[in-house]
């Protein structure tokens, strides 16, 4: 049945008791003797038998398991019972489990002490005096605020509740259900976004998901009907500072390095309250986010672990549990950890025993969380096969687009990794996945800023990339179109920096892309001058304006629609500053200008009939106004998008990135019908977008350098 032993130790917590809350006593039931029984082997994780509760954990290759439990006796101190698992009685093939009767449901500390065979060239990394965290915890108690020094090194274990009442979700069973084609996303940071003392919130609800609930009045306006979440899974924002290097200086404030991959980000809870309520808040965020008409899609990191490589290990979980499962694993070589996700380790998602960790995982964030999808950071990783082989038929991803559950999901993939496997065009997919399209990205950077033979490549991305995507039952939707991202430039540093700036990463400049593909307008950096800001305003603009008259799915990034900068830095992952903080008094400066072309171009987006088509542009939907493709030095481009059956009159739209005027002869208007200009980025607020129209317009029409124009044929 398991045998047990007592202690007062602390299993290496740093304070535990400044860590629990005062509700973590639990009245008579502390005052019995705990009895353990075998338990049973499924489900994986704790869950509740009765008035008990199961323990269970999966690990191949090892040889002994102790289950250690941790929870408070009032003012008697910490108690800690050591259950050692006999794997005669509790273990079922692969699963160790046992039950403990008269324990806490609530406001217990867990973890596992796992040992098994040693010998670093046999690919183990067992340690049995390591306290390891359980893969399946629902809950994770760490430190409670975030960046709180005074607990740097504090131990990260699972926690359960089994007595909270079950979240009230009223009709959230209705949710937005958005169709895929009418989709605006917003790529944002739950704690950059309320952060800054700008924000105007309370102290202890800034950077919270309760603080990202008062500020969704500003997504409304923006007009935007989807936010992804950069990564909420539990995640240790020290992990930099753990030993001396040249970037023990930051925090990591994005949060791709996930410790575990069921419990929301515990430190996002409001006011230091832990893991159970930053699960109520978190569902209480996506509930006000659903009423709004914003949908919830996750930013998922299945790629790699927190727990680095073998050179400098950070075990906390599935390292010590059972290495040779969950990692790829060479062994003929000196380094044994495969290193796909440039992160030291790549999680060895198509295994069986891994791959159904990760549908359980995604299943619970959409039961238990009501959001309504994931975008896969480095899914091309998860295409590989154990040995790092990639394949053509992924079991992981084939069993997310078939599953009942996940596949009724926004399913995106960032489609290549570290390794060198691009798959923008080519990820596996059934038709249901989506792909974040970094040839939309360059192409689009490089036709604006004026690089010579681009005309062609604007034409075919601004179309719905159909030489990508138009295969079998795909559509353009399936193409996430971006111009930033939360890795890059921010659109203001992409007109005003040629050249990365991140010496503040430590790293002397060698972290971060090279091929921005960006123009300063003529000065490096912030300047003064009004004829190059007025430039970059325009190429702001110009951006916005392909990015919501293409077909495809447009993602903006949080803080472009106030012209957000990073100073240059184009990897600002460790700055918890305002380099990544949403400046909220820049918004109120910029809300009769920046912000208003933002919102209004995203609302004649998500209005007009003509933009995000469901199906791909035949050749008598569109009017190429061009018969100079093959002219390296042509860039001007227009074109007309005709309503046929569709409605909501013709859109003439044209683009130039030549540094003179082109006089341009417009089109004649279907008849009965006159030109209204509805956007010139060469005109300033309020002029630069009118959403009735201006009439007027006849015969040519002057396009300024480095502008666009957008005309609606009405009666």
């Amino acid at each position: 049945m398991g045998n047990f032993k007592k202690s007062r130790s602390k299993l290496g917590f740093s304070s535990p008791s400044s860590i629990l809350s005062k509700e973590s006593t639990l009245g008579v039931q502390q005052h019995k003797e705990i009895i353990v029984l075998s338990g049973q082997s499924s489900p994986l994780g704790p869950s509740r038998l009765n008035d008990a509760v199961n323990f269970a954990l999966f690990s191949k290759h090892a040889t002994s398991v102790t289950l250690c439990l941790f929870w408070e006796y009032g003012n008697t101190g910490g108690r800690v019972e050591e259950i050692i698992l006999d794997p005669q009685v509790n273990k079922t093939e692969n699963i160790w489990h046992v039950c403990v009767e008269n324990l806490p449901l609530q406001g217990v500390f867990y973890g596992y002490r796992v040992d098994g065979p040693q010998g670093w060239e046999k690919g183990h990394r067992f340690d049995k005096t390591s306290i390891l965290l359980d893969p399946y915890a629902k809950f994770v108690e760490g430190r409670r605020r975030y960046g709180d020094f005074n607990h740097k090194c504090c131990q990260f274990l699972g926690t359960f509740d089994f007595l909270t009442s079950a979240f009230d979700w009223e009709d959230d069973h209705k949710r937005p259900v958005i169709p895929e084609k009418d989709m605006v996303i917003y790529e944002m940071n739950v704690r950059a976004y309320t952060m800054d003392d700008s924000s105007g919130l309370d102290e202890g609800i800034r950077g919270s998901y309760t603080g990202l609930i008062e500020k969704i009045p500003h997504l409304v306006e923006l007009g935007v009907n989807a936010v992804e979440l950069l990564p909420i899974f539990e995640y240790d924002e020290f992990e930099f500072q753990r030993r001396p290097n040249p970037r023990d200086h930051m925090l990591n404030t994005w949060g791709y390095s996930t410790l575990n991959f069921f419990s929301p980000m515990s430190r996002y809870a409001s006011n230091g309250e832990g893991p159970t309520v930053a699960s109520i808040e978190f569902k209480q965020m996506v509930k006000a986010l659903h009423k709004a008409g914003i949908e919830v899609i996750l930013d998922v990191v299945y790629n790699h672990t927190n727990e680095n490589d073998d050179e400098h290990p950070y075990t906390t979980s599935f390292r010590g549990i059972d290495n040779l499962v969950y990692y790829m694993v060479n062994l003929k070589s000196y380094v044994q950890l495969l290193n796909f996700s440039g992160c030291g380790n790549s999680f060895n998602c198509n295994h069986p025993v891994v791959k159904e960790l990760v549908l359980d995982s995604l299943r619970h964030w959409v039961t238990e969380y009501h959001v309504d999808g994931f975008r896969f950071d480095l899914a091309s990783s998860l295409c590989r096969d154990t040995d790092g082989t990639p394949l053509q038929s992924p079991p992981l991803i084939r069993a997310i687009a078939k599953d009942p559950v996940l596949s009724k999901c926004k399913l995106i993939a960032e489609p290549w990794d570290c390794g060198g496997l691009y798959q923008v065009g080519n990820f596996p997919n059934w038709d249901r996945w989506g792909e974040w399209n970094g040839m939309y990205r360059d192409a689009i950077r490089r036709f604006v800023k004026g690089d010579p033979g681009m005309k062609s490549s604007f034409a075919t991305r601004l179309s719905g990339s159909a030489d990508l995507y138009n295969v079998n039952k795909r559509k353009p939707y399936h193409s996430i179109n971006f111009i930033t991202a939360h890795d890059g430039f921010t659109l203001f540093d992409l007109v005003a920096y040629n050249e990365k700036h991140n010496d503040a990463n430590g790293e002397d400049g060698r972290d971060g892309s090279n091929d921005n593909f960006s123009w300063n307008c003529g000065f490096e950096g912030e300047t003064n001058d009004f004829s190059i800001n007025a430039l970059r305003q325009r190429q702001m603009k110009n951006f916005l304006l392909a990015l919501m008259l293409s077909q495809g799915t447009p993602m903006v990034l949080m803080g472009d629609e106030y012209a957000h900068t990073r100073f240059g830095n184009n990897n600002s992952y460790g700055h918890d500053s305002l380099i990544n903080h949403f400046q909220w008094n820049q918004l109120r400066s910029k809300h009769t200008d920046q912000f208003r072309f933002f919102a209004g171009i995203i609302r004649l987006r998500r209005r007009h009939p003509l933009l995000g088509r469901a199906n791909f542009l035949l050749e008598e939907d569109v009017t190429w106004h061009e018969d100079q493709w093959d002219n390296p030095d042509g860039r001007f481009l227009s074109f007309t998008l005709h309503e046929r059956d569709l409605g909501g009159g013709d859109l003439y739209a044209a683009f130039n990135a030549h540094s003179y005027f082109v006089n341009t002869i417009l089109p004649s208007p279907p008849d009965g019908k006159h030109w209204y200009r509805l956007v010139d980025t060469n005109l300033t607020s309020p002029d630069d977008f009118v959403e009735e129209g201006v009439p007027g317009v006849l015969g040519t029409y002057n396009v300024a350098p480095f502008s666009s124009l957008l005309l609606h044929a009405k009666a």
